[in-house]
Formats: C-alpha cells, sequence, structure tokens
C-alpha cells in the first residue's frame, strides 16, 4: 500500500509539472549548465582526487581518497566529491543511493580508456605500429541481427565493443591489417594485439580499458545489499568507453507484466549536467521507476543514446542527444537517439534537443508502452523523429520536426493524439499490419505487448503546421496498412484529423500531400494513392480535414524565417487562424495561454 501512495503522489507530481510546459520548444540552454555545487547535507562526506590515496578515508578535502575506494565505502545517504581533472579508470560497481558530484565549480572527467606506454609499442614497418593489449571487447551481433540483409554494409568486426582515439578522434574499425590507415585501426583477438596507422610517439593514442563507468547494481556488493534507491550522479563527464558508461540494473519483463512486479530493483535515480560521449554501444541503460534524466549531453555514442527500460514516471528534461550510431553506422541495429523500450510507462519526454542523427530514430517509444508524453521538443535531421510502435496512449504535441523522415511516425500503435506540432519537410505517418505475437513474429512476444490488430486505431492529428519546400518531397501525411487488416479492424487508423494546415512553397506544388494505400511486403510491391490536395484526404472519410487549409506560398511569406528556424507564423499569413479546440488530455499538457489554441502548429503568430 505504501508503495502505491508514493507511486501514485510521484504521478501526481509529474501531471503537475506538465502544466507548466510551453507549447513550443524552449531554445535552451539544452544540456549540461556549468555551475558551482555546494556541498550537501549528506550524512557522510568523501573527498575523492585523480591521484587519492586508496588508503585514506577521504573524509578531509587535503587528503582524497581513490573514486573506487571511496563510492566501496559509501551508503545510502553519504555524498562522493570529485575534486577536478582526468580519472582513467571504470567497472566501478555499488548498489546504494548515492550522491556523486564535483567539488564547487571544478570539472572531473571520468575516461574509459588508458594510454599505451610508449616503448610498448612494436613498429611492424614504415606505416604499422602495434601494441600487446590485454583489455580487449570483442563481441557479436544481437541474435535478432539479419545478417543475409546486413551484413554487406556492416562488416563484423564493427559489432566489437572496442575503441581507438588518436588525439581525441575516434579511429574506425577494420577489418584486416591491410586495411589499416591512418584513420583506421585493427586487432588481432588471438594474438591480443592492436595496429595503427599513425606514429604513436607523434600522437596521443589511448584505447578501451573499460566496458563501464559505472554500475548500480540490485545484487549485493561491498558488504551490503540493494536498498533500492536510486543514485544522484551530476555535474561530470564520462567517456570514451566500451559498450556504455553508466548502467542502472533492474529486472527486464520476459513478457507481458503488470507495473508492479518490474522497476522496484532500483528506484528515484537522478542523473543531471552529464556528459555522456563516445561510447561504443550506449550512453546507458536506465532501468527503475521515478528516473529523471535532465540536463546531459549525450554525443557520438554507437548505436543507442540514452536507453529507458521497464520503468514508470520518468522525465527526460532539456538534454541534448546527437550523432547517435553516426561513425560507420551499423545497419539494422533499429538504433534511436532515445529509447522507451519494453513496458515502460508514464514517461514525459519535454524540450529536448534532439539533432543530427540521421541514422537513428529520435524518440522510439517501443514495445507495450502506454500514457507517454513528448512535448516541446526540437527534433532536427533525424530518422523517424518521434516513432511509437506497439505501444498505446500518447500525447506528441508542440514539438517542431525538421527534416526528418518522417516527422512523427506510427505503427501499430494506439490512441496516439498529435496536436500543434511543426513539421518542416518532415511527414507524418500512421501504418498498421498483422505483426502478431500468433503470427510467429520475429521478436517472439513483443507484438502481444500492444494493441491487437483489431485495435490499432484511435489516433488524432489536428492543429499541426506542415510546411514543404523540397521540389522532390515524398508527402507530408502518409497512412498505410496491409491489405489483411482492413478484414479485422473495423475503424480507421485516425478517429479525428482535423484542423491542420498543409503549406507547399512553389517549388513543391505538385508534390504528394496525401500518400495512402496498402503496402505490402516487398517494398517494390506497394500499390499507392497520391493526392496533391485536400480532397484526397476528405475522400478517406467525409469528417477529415473539414477545417484543414492548403496553401502554395513562399516560405517567408508563413514563418519569419525557415532558414533560421525561426517558425513563429506572420500575422499576415492568411492560414494562420481556424484550427480546432484542443482535446483536454492535450490541453492540460502546454501553457495556459496555448490551450485555447486557434492557431496551427507549435508557435503562434507574431505580435
Amino acid at each position: 500500500m505504501r508503495q502505491t501512495h508514493i507511486a501514485s503522489g510521484f504521478l501526481v507530481f509529474f501531471l503537475s509539472l506538465c502544466s507548466l510546459v510551453l507549447a513550443e520548444p524552449s531554445g535552451g540552454p539544452y544540456g549540461p549548465i556549468s555551475q558551482s555545487y555546494a556541498l550537501p547535507d549528506a550524512k557522510t562526506i568523501r573527498y575523492v582526487a585523480p591521484d587519492g590515496d586508496p588508503s585514506s578515508n577521504g573524509m578531509s578535502l587535503d587528503q582524497p581518497t581513490s573514486l573506487e575506494h571511496a563510492i566501496s565505502e559509501s551508503k545510502t545517504d553519504d555524498a562522493v566529491i570529485l575534486r577536478g581533472g582526468l580519472y582513467r579508470t571504470g567497472s566501478i560497481r555499488f548498489n546504494q543511493g548515492i550522491l556523486i558530484q564535483p567539488y564547487l565549480g571544478e570539472k572531473p572527467i571520468l575516461k574509459g580508456t588508458l594510454v599505451p606506454k610508449g616503448n610498448s609499442w612494436h613498429q611492424i614497418n614504415d606505416s604499422l605500429w602495434s601494441v600487446a593489449w590485454e583489455h580487449l571487447f570483442p563481441a557479436e551481433p544481437a541474435d535478432w541481427w539479419w545478417a543475409p540483409r546486413h551484413l554487406e554494409t556492416t562488416p563484423m568486426h564493427r559489432f566489437n565493443y572496442d575503441m581507438v582515439f588518436a588525439d581525441g578522434k575516434r579511429l574506425e574499425s577494420a577489418g584486416s591489417m591491410d586495411e589499416v590507415s591512418d584513420n583506421a585501426y585493427y586487432i588481432d583477438y588471438q594474438k591480443g594485439t592492436v595496429v595503427i596507422g599513425i606514429n604513436p610517439s607523434n600522437h596521443l593514442i589511448e584505447i578501451t580499458a573499460h566496458d563501464s563507468a559505472m554500475v548500480r547494481t540490485m545484487r549485493s556488493i561491498n558488504g551490503l545489499e540493494n536498498d533500492h534507491k536510486g543514485p544522484t550522479i551530476r555535474g561530470i563527464k564520462f567517456t570514451q568507453y566500451a559498450r556504455l558508461a553508466l548502467l542502472i540494473e533492474g529486472l527486464e519483463p520476459w513478457k507481458p507484466m503488470q507495473p508492479s512486479e518490474y522497476g522496484k530493483d532500483v528506484v528515484g535515480t537522478t542523473l543531471e549536467n552529464l556528459t555522456l560521449s563516445f561510447c561504443s554501444r550506449v550512453a546507458g541503460y536506465f532501468r527503475g521507476d521515478n528516473l529523471t534524466i535532465r540536463h546531459c549531453l549525450v554525443a557520438d555514442c554507437g548505436t543507442e543514446g540514452i536507453y529507458v527500460i521497464n520503468s514508470s514516471n520518468v522525465l527526460l528534461e532539456r538534454n541534448k542527444v546527437t550523432r547517435t550510431n553516426s561513425h560507420t553506422p551499423i545497419q539494422g541495429y533499429y538504433a534511436s537517439a532515445v529509447k522507451i523500450f519494453n513496458q515502460s510507462h508514464h514517461v514525459i519526454c519535454r524540450d529536448n534537443l534532439i539533432i543530427n542523427n540521421p541514422h537513428t530514430s529520435g524518440i522510439w517509444y517501443d514495445v507495450g508502452n502506454r500514457h507517454m508524453v513528448v512535448v516541446d521538443n526540437w527534433i532536427e535531421n533525424t530518422n523517424d523523429g518521434a516513432f511509437f510502435e506497439i505501444s498505446e496512449g500518447a500525447i506528441c504535441a508542440g514539438n517542431l520536426f525538421v527534416n526528418c523522415s518522417p516527422g512523427v511516425k506510427i505503427l501499430n500503435s494506439a490512441n496516439v493524439s498529435v496536436y500543434q506540432n511543426t513539421f518542416y519537410n518532415s511527414a507524418l505517418e500512421a501504418t498498421r499490419t498483422m505483426r502478431s505475437s500468433e503470427a510467429g513474429d520475429h521478436f517472439g512476444w513483443h507484438a502481444s505487448s500492444g494493441p491487437a490488430v483489431a485495435d490499432r486505431d484511435r489516433h488524432e492529428a489536428c492543429n499541426n503546421l506542415f510546411l514543404v519546400d523540397e521540389q522532390e518531397s515524398k508527402g507530408m501525411l502518409h497512412i498505410f496498412e496491409q491489405p489483411e487488416v482492413g478484414d479485422i479492424a473495423k475503424q480507421k487508423q485516425f478517429q479525428r484529423l482535423d484542423g491542420n494546415t498543409y503549406v507547399k512553397s512553389p517549388l513543391s506544388a505538385h508534390s504528394p500531400l496525401l500518400v495512402t494505400g496498402s503496402p505490402s511486403y516487398p517494398p517494390s510491391d506497394r500499390e499507392l494513392i497520391l493526392s496533391e490536395s485536400l480532397e484526397g484526404v476528405r475522400k478517406l472519410d467525409s469528417k477529415y480535414e473539414i477545417n484543414g487549409q492548403m496553401w502554395i506560398n513562399e516560405m517567408d511569406e508563413v514563418v519569419r524565417s525557415a532558414e533560421l528556424k525561426r517558425f513563429e507564423l506572420l500575422p499576415s499569413f492568411p492560414g494562420r487562424n481556424g484550427a480546432v479546440s484542443l482535446p483536454q488530455a492535450v490541453s492540460k499538457q502546454i501553457d495556459q495561454q496555448y490551450r485555447e489554441a486557434s492557431f496551427p502548429g507549435a508557435w503562434p503568430p507574431m505580435d
């Protein structure tokens, strides 16, 4: 009963926070905010330094201990204070709700790499050097990766976790010594050697030596039992880790389960003002209810950036996530800048900057999730900007999607509300297929965690502003389903589609507004219907787009400046009005001044 009261109170707190947000991206600041941290009111404070003495207890500022020793001695309500400087360390495990932060305004950096000693290198010839290395992390692709489809573009050596850096630049992995260059390295795992094509005497060469920085485990460790309290970590930079920087452990559902059955192993983790970069797989796997990730920079990770799993009451706010899966991309790995996965409920992604992730999805809400809010985010140059799959109940409002393909994607989900967003050269796509666990799905039980084929409907899309100035536009609105779905599903995917404003530049005047049909597999067999006007949308349902508008205008006649990404509507644009009323479930997520919205898109007309 006590856990129920705590969870309910936390949800009320989250919903009260939502009422404070704007109906548009704030413009930042995103990512870490530099600041001076006051000493906390902790039960015990331990000070650490890069050259701290492990034999010291760390209780005084002038006699710091090592980071590893301080964490192993700390319990919930204790604090570990890091002096500035470089810590080459990792694989630190603990199971208590401790606070970890810098000393005042100092800048601690944790690196998962080590620098080989200069005399340990062996010169093979004029262009190759090798070093024996005992910290290797060979790996294989996940068992669901389809080699026949992707092996040609993703060689197997790319799945290994190891990384090599030259003067801070990440080098590319090679499949043989013949492929080594000044930009690529090769690892012979049988001999345990790393081969590079750059003279190590003239450069700083760093090689991964730890597969993680910190692990908040749910197991017994350091003579302590797990007390189920998550840590607070803030103001630290974690970089150059094989696999990931941070790991929060927890039970992961292996079938559809009730939220009361999981998410309780580690509760209340808070991560603030962190930099998580150059991890060969993900910035971190985060599990556990009441998770907050705020003002973090996540950059240059191999597949995912932020990966939240089986957690409820989660807040992601003012983070910047960029360049995920961009360094020699792994094809067929379903990568995402932000992944919300496996029966995570009541997740809020608010006012984040997700930019330059062309080989990954932006925010991907996947496998049995319920009740998500994606509000006020800026998502740019990212595939599948906001992606809702095999899940139910989501509000997507006040976001900006720039050059995404598409901006919003709804796949085999139910009850997704898409309101007051601005789409620039980005489409809205809804698709439903016959995918189900009963049909022998490739991912087993996953499909059974979401709505059944007959229930993949009840979507709403209203008051959105679509702007297209591409000559080869692929359309603004995509609605697809497999032919067999019509024999089972009795309702259309969209129960409400109205009040949207579609603007095409003269350059794209003859591009499709609507692309619809029954996509079968392979995609080349699709029979598609294209429509350049709203009439095609209205033919789908007489109630669709009664208040919708389509205009052909130059972008500078519609918004302040598309080139500068200023998407406030101009008062002179005749299509600035005519939007429909917002449902209560959507209006309570945005600021009071926008609740009676009478304009399309995320930004109101300029004064």
